[in-house]
């Protein structure tokens, strides 16, 4: 606990804190592993960072980066101590240049605000994380985040063009800049991209913004099962289209949500979470598939009734369509629960960001079949149809032995089956510490010695977010 008082002296007593209650709140994220740092230090600016990092390097003192603290791998938890570094007060939207296309941020800017704010110039920042509303734009880039509109958007990394980085030896350099083509040198903007905090602090972003679509429509098609609802995602691309989101959900998903809000197919649920009521209909059947697509108004609006007919004729038991903002929205409520409403069966959920090729989607969801059955648990698959990155649901009663060994025994299955079909094991959420285990299953030999190599590199001392899948 020495270093802290010397902390203090460095930056100022107001940005260290160690009372248990700000220790404990920065002690995990949404996994369940969960280990208090010594110290929280709040940075206000790169400078401080670098003055914290310089700190730490020459006294072999851990520090863990945090951002919204909303990740789903434990990659923030501060495992050995040390300083939990917080860059919440850095918070600036530095810049919005539309006619540049770009937008500059520190770290702490939470993505749902800054989505916001270019988009009340007409411009639009597409990354869109289920957390957006929490989660932060240095977190984002730390894992390379994704969400439903990767499919024609793309994620996180296609939108960085500049970085400042602090080293762990606490050099400030920056990386790219806010030309959106740029090859001077080596792709040091991609190294650090989807680097989980290993290799470098993110304090400030260049980021490339698009204009923003001036419409959207929405479909929700119910099917009988998923082998339907996967057939209507590959007959809409086979068709020619391109929608900026494609999302699928199984029959055990859709049922949890009729629990929870105590509804049927056929009866209207009410939703009532962070904004006003808004009643919508189940899908029927035992699938769901969430279509949306975005662009001028005309185009959009005959896009919708096309994908209508082809979802009518791939199958689809029900079908609601929305083309405004509000009943977009609605549409999307559904979905958005999908998550909440399966920790509400009291079961533990293990999720699992895989990512299958788009041909495996139908295997995918037979397998998770097959877990259950094997190994007496429940699955629950949802996510993004459109680039194959389901969110596979290990649901585990903690008070039945025979389930929570089953369940270590099915993600040990699950993530091999995975390798197999060439896909990966997190597609958005990163390694962290919940996937470390099966580091070594997914990534060759030389690959991993050359994580470890880029690791000492940068940071010789070993001091930046240690306990993680590289390093010590």
């Amino acid at each position: 606990m020495s270093f802290a008082a010397e902390l203090q002296k460095l930056i100022g007593k107001g940005r260290v804190r160690m009372d248990d209650a700000t220790l404990e709140a920065h002690s995990s994220d949404e996994w369940f592993a969960s280990h208090r740092p010594d110290a929280v230090v709040f940075a206000e600016n790169a400078r401080m960072v670098s003055h914290v990092m310089r700190f730490a390097s020459r006294h072999k003192v851990p520090v863990t980066v945090r951002g919204g603290g909303v990740g789903y791998v434990g990659g923030c938890v501060p495992v050995r101590g040390g300083i939990a570094l917080s860059l919440a007060r850095m918070n600036r939207i530095l810049e919005i240049h539309p006619e540049d296309g770009v937008a500059t941020v520190e770290a702490g800017v939470v993505t749902g605000d800054l989505q916001a704010a270019t988009r009340r110039h007409g411009w639009f920042y597409p990354p869109d994380p289920a957390s957006l509303k929490e989660c932060t734009i240095g977190g984002n880039i730390s894992t390379n985040a994704g969400g439903p509109r990767c499919l024609k958007y793309g994620v996180t990394r296609h939108y960085v063009l500049g970085l400042q980085v602090v080293l762990p030896t606490g050099e400030i350099i920056q990386a790219g800049g806010r030309t959106h083509k740029n090859k001077t040198g080596f792709d040091l903007v991609g190294l650090f991209v989807g680097s989980e905090g290993l290799l470098g602090v993110v304090t400030q972003a260049t980021l490339r913004l698009i204009p923003h679509p001036p419409a959207r429509a929405c479909l929700s098609a119910g099917f009988a099962d998923e082998r339907h609802a996967a057939a209507a995602v590959q007959l809409i691309f086979k068709k020619g289209f391109l929608p900026s989101a494609v999302e699928i959900a199984d029959g055990f998903t859709l049922d949890a949500v009729r629990r929870k809000f105590s509804g049927t197919a056929e009866k209207p649920l009410s939703f009532q979470d962070d904004g006003p009521v808004s009643i919508l209909s189940l899908p029927h059947g035992q699938a769901h598939l969430l279509v949306e697509t975005d662009g001028q108004r005309s185009s959009v609006r005959a896009e919708l009734k096309a994908l209508a007919r082809l979802l009518r004729t791939a199958g689809a038991l029900s079908l609601d369509t929305a083309e405004t903002e509000k009943d977009c929205e609605r549409l999307w409520e559904l979905r958005r629960e999908f998550s909440r409403a399966l920790k509400s069966t009291g079961l533990r959920k293990l999720n699992e960001d895989i990512a299958v090729p788009r041909s495996r989607l139908v295997d995918l969801f037979e397998f998770a079949k097959k877990l259950q059955r094997r190994h007496g648990i429940r699955a629950a698959c949802f996510g993004h149809a459109g680039d194959g990155n389901i969110h596979v649901n290990l649901m585990v009663d903690d008070h039945v032995r025979r389930q929570v060994i089953g369940g270590e025994h099915a993600l040990n299955e699950l993530f091999r089956q995975v390798l197999k079909w060439k896909g990966a094991i997190t597609g958005e959420h990163g390694i962290g510490l919940a996937k470390k285990r099966w580091w070594s299953m997914a990534i060759g030999p030389d690959a991993r010695k050359l994580h470890e190599r880029l690791k000492s590199c940068l940071d010789p001392a070993g001091v930046l977010n240690p306990g993680k899948f590289v390093g010590k």
